[in-house]
């Protein structure tokens, strides 16, 4: 037995310390599905005493009332801590391994709503969350086994901030000229997508302050990070106004952590030891979850499609 453990040991890419990544992100997920039970409940509050319908987005009026409701300032809070937690486990373990653990909150948020508004999920939106969890987590494992830290060049740093200012110019595009017409998994992929990149930049500059290698470039990952939060915050309270606090949540936990690990995996190379067939089960395991993400989008009780 001890001989099996040795060589198991000998298989997995994180160290020890690397591992207690894991947990710190797990607790993080807890965090995240209860802060985004109660933000969702602000959101609806503030929808109810609206003189005008909640269409294409909350108005800044709207959007400001927001601070008046206790259970949206809690949530919000709670999501905060979620966030330092994140940070304290991408600090501790590679991106490709913490970042799809956020999954968990799915399941968590989902038993919270279900009881929260006496709705209880239907055999598609069962099986549509077992889809993103099974998914995101089979990719963990996987990820366990192959995954690697690297080191970030200054070239690296600019192909993703690059990106990212066009994906954000790309959606305030869409945004102006589709508002009316989205739907809420339209913001759920918007959120999604932002926040995939602000895990990436977070993990790059809190390996470069762990240098002591504050330069421009870090100051400018820094603003995106901001931008980047502050653009996908405002795209989850609007989903909230047409969708289930669970349904923006699987959007959240799958669809951020495929865009943060194909970064990975593509510009940080984080997978570069993964053997091919680990690369072909990162594909389809990443599709599985994603099509969770629009099955349960199209079937949940509480979607309006």
């Amino acid at each position: 037995m001890s001989a099996e453990l040795q060589m198991l040991s000998a298989e997995l890419s994180l160290n020890p310390a690397q591992f207690l990544g894991i947990p710190v992100a797990l607790l993080g997920a807890v965090f995240l599905s209860f802060g985004a039970q109660l933000q969702h409940s602000g959101v609806k509050k503030v929808e109810a005493r609206s003189t005008r319908k909640v269409s294409g987005g909350l108005d800044l009026g709207q959007f400001g009332a927001l601070f008046s409701r206790p259970s949206w300032v809690f949530g919000t809070l709670m999501l905060g801590a979620a966030i330092v937690l994140q940070l304290v486990a991408l600090s501790l373990s590679p991106l490709i391994v913490v970042q799809p653990l956020g999954a968990v909150a799915l399941v968590i948020t989902a038993v919270l709503n279900s009881r929260v508004s006496h709705s209880k999920l239907n055999r598609a939106s069962v099986i549509a969350i077992i889809m993103c969890v099974g998914g995101v987590g089979l990719f963990v494992i996987i990820a366990a086994f192959s995954a690697v830290d690297t080191p970030v060049s200054d070239q690296q740093l600019e192909t993703i901030a690059s990106i990212m200012g066009i994906v954000l110019v790309v959606f305030v595009i869409a945004f102006v000229l589709f508002r009316k017409r989205m739907k809420a998994v339209a913001y759920i992929v918007g959120a999604g997508v932002l926040y995939g990149f602000v895990a990436t930049l977070a993990k790059v500059v809190i390996s470069r302050l762990q240098q002591g290698d504050i330069e421009w470039l870090t100051v400018v990952c820094l603003l995106g990070m901001i931008a980047g939060s502050a653009a996908g915050a405002y795209l989850i309270q609007a989903a909230y106004t047409l969708g289930p606090p669970d349904l923006v949540i699987a959007g959240l936990t799958v669809i951020d952590p495929i865009v943060a690990v194909g970064i990975g995996i593509v510009v940080l190379g984080e997978a570069s030891q993964a053997p091919p067939l680990a690369l072909v089960g990162f594909v389809l395991t990443g599709i599985l979850a994603i099509l969770g993400v629009f099955g349960l989008a199209k079937y949940h009780p509480q979607s309006e499609h």
